[in-house]
């Protein structure tokens, strides 16, 4: 009898948190696709049901507002902290201001960025004039300053 009681309050303890999973909640999806390295905004968004769990991991229209797309995201699918990034102000290939910086002399000069980064995020640049390769902070769209100490 015992044996019985205790399999019954295990099922209990199995069934009771799958049916409060399986409850519907209002969570943000998306109204349209969004390709990867588009940034998405708060009309992006309509509420929908789905679970708990799904909930869980989704963010709202403000958390993920102004952030760049990862991956390609569909329409009607949630969107959770791993599909979008900071956006990316300087990406591979494309030109940027290279600024030294010492106190109040700013020495700047053309180059090209060896990858992707977002505000205040190391990349790795090339100067036009003596192709060095450097590290730098991006400070700005196609703007990157090496700080001297």
């Amino acid at each position: 009898m015992r044996a019985l009681l205790a399999l019954g309050a295990a099922l209990v303890a199995i069934v009771l948190p799958l049916e409060a999973a399986a409850q519907d909640v209002e969570v943000a999806v998306l109204v349209r696709d969004v390709p990867r390295g588009e940034l998405v905004s708060a009309s992006d968004f309509a509420v929908d049901t789905g679970t708990q769990v799904q909930a869980r991991s989704a963010l709202s229209p403000g958390e993920a507002a102004g952030m760049e797309a990862r991956r390609n995201l569909r329409e009607g699918s949630i969107v959770r902290r791993t599909d979008i990034q900071e956006p990316r102000l300087v990406r591979r290939g494309e030109p940027v201001t290279i600024r030294l910086v010492n106190g109040s002399l700013v020495i700047a000069t053309s180059g090209r960025a060896l990858g992707d980064a977002a505000d205040g995020e190391l990349v790795r640049v090339v100067t036009n004039t003596t192709s060095h390769t450097l590290d730098a902070v991006v400070d700005g769209p196609g703007s990157v300053r090496i700080a001297l100490p």
